[in-house]
């Protein structure tokens, strides 16, 4: 069993992240005493991590030598300081999926020119909405929206959302793909393309706009497959009389475990400017995880410290329901003792409070000593984790707080 000073149990060390006299400090502040002040299940965001992550974003797409722009799916974390924060960068705008989200994101300073909409079974409820914000760049991905939107504003600029029949995700997942060989519900497919241009022609709809979105957290290895997807998504565009932007959807990934790399934005800004270039479009993404998903720790406590028989169990004061992706996705929040306590490592299973046996964070982990009313963070917990929080047994408590630097 490795020992706590084995440099590979801190792979994910980095800057505004790691131990400072044994003590874990997220943006100079350590989180034991954050988590004291909180008193219960509590996220922790660094503002200037995305302050960094969506500069890197920007600076890499600017390699390519193409107008662009970047929408922060709000979908992956709603907490309002968080999203006012990204818009007073001006480094991105806001990809919404319901209009709920749209109202909320203007609600936050939010122009409507800054907000891109894409979502699937919309109904007539939410184009009517939609019809009330003229500025808000409205994908549809079905024939049934255009026609639909088309009613209510003929004449109105519009993206389509096509699928390349082709996907990826983070671990090969087919969880994580929202594309591929099994029909998916996203988009307007090749067969259907010339039959969606039509339908936007009769409401004097103009296409201005590709998107697509094929799956969630790729990394440098599997850039060779994405490049693939590219072509033939550029195929859509070419066949677009009027585009002139198109949007790459979101996807990016960032490292999970110690074997994970992080992604190669100069292999990932060359493979955009190879394929679309030559196009002289605008390019548009919209990450969520990528830009928000590392920023954030859940911070839980320690109530049970207990061997029953060969498992040694450490019980925590929030379940599954609070950060939903290890359970349903498999993608892991790596867990770190706030206090780092001498000994050798123990592997243990971390359990939380809810009455389900899926309710486990993790399992035979290494952890340096624990005792009870000590803390652990969850790292990777920034994104996909409060925005998709349940009340599931009445233990949906929790606080959010957007953390600045400190020296």
């Amino acid at each position: 069993m490795p020992t706590v000073n084995d440099s590979q149990a801190f792979w994910w060390q980095r800057p505004d992240l790691g131990y400072v006299n044994d003590e874990l400090h997220l943006a100079g502040h350590s989180l034991a005493a954050l988590a004291r002040a909180a008193g219960g299940p509590a996220f922790f965001y660094n503002a200037e991590r995305l302050r960094a992550k969506l500069g890197a974003l920007r600076d890499a797409l600017a390699s390519t030598g193409l107008r662009n722009r970047v929408f922060y799916a709000m979908k992956a974390n709603r907490f309002a300081p968080l999203l006012g924060f990204i818009r007073t960068t001006g480094l991105a705008g806001i990809d919404a999926c319901s209009p709920q989200e749209v109202q909320f994101a203007l609600g936050c300073g939010f122009d409507e020119e800054d907000i891109s909409f894409t979502a699937t079974s919309v109904s007539n409820a939410d184009l009517d909405i939609l019809a009330r914000h003229p500025g808000v760049l409205i994908n549809c991905d079905s024939l049934s929206t255009i026609r639909r939107l088309g009613e209510r504003c003929p004449g109105r600029d519009i993206g389509l959302r096509i699928n390349p029949g082709m996907g990826l995700g983070y671990g090969d997942n087919d969880k994580l793909k929202y594309a591929g060989a099994k029909t998916t519900k996203f988009g307007i497919y090749r067969e259907h393309f010339a039959e969606a241009l039509a339908t936007a022609r009769e409401h004097g709809l103009k296409v201005r706009r590709i998107h697509f979105h094929v799956g969630i957290g790729y990394l440098t290895g599997q850039l060779p497959e994405w490049e693939k997807i590219l072509e033939v998504c550029a195929g859509f565009v070419d066949d677009t009389p009027d585009v002139q932007s198109v949007n790459l959807g979101g996807g990016l990934g960032l490292p999970h475990v110690a074997t994970d790399k992080p992604l190669d934005l100069k292999a990932w800004s060359a493979v955009i400017k190879r394929r679309f270039g030559p196009r002289k479009v605008e390019v548009c993404v919209e990450p969520g995880d990528w830009i928000v998903k590392d920023s954030g720790v859940l911070v839980l406590q320690v109530n049970t410290v207990e061997r029953k028989r060969d498992t040694d169990f450490i019980g925590v004061d929030g379940g599954f329901n609070l950060a939903v992706e290890p359970t349903a996705y498999g993608l892991p929040c790596e867990p770190v003792p706030c206090v780092r306590r001498p000994g050798n490592t123990q592997a243990v299973t971390i359990a939380g409070n809810i009455n389900e046996a899926l309710d486990i964070w993790a399992r035979d982990v290494p952890l340096s000593p624990l005792r009870e009313d000590d803390y652990i963070a969850f790292l990777n917990a920034g994104g996909y984790a409060s925005a998709m929080s349940s009340n599931h047994c009445m233990r949906g408590q929790f606080q959010e707080r957007l953390l600045y630097p400190r020296d």
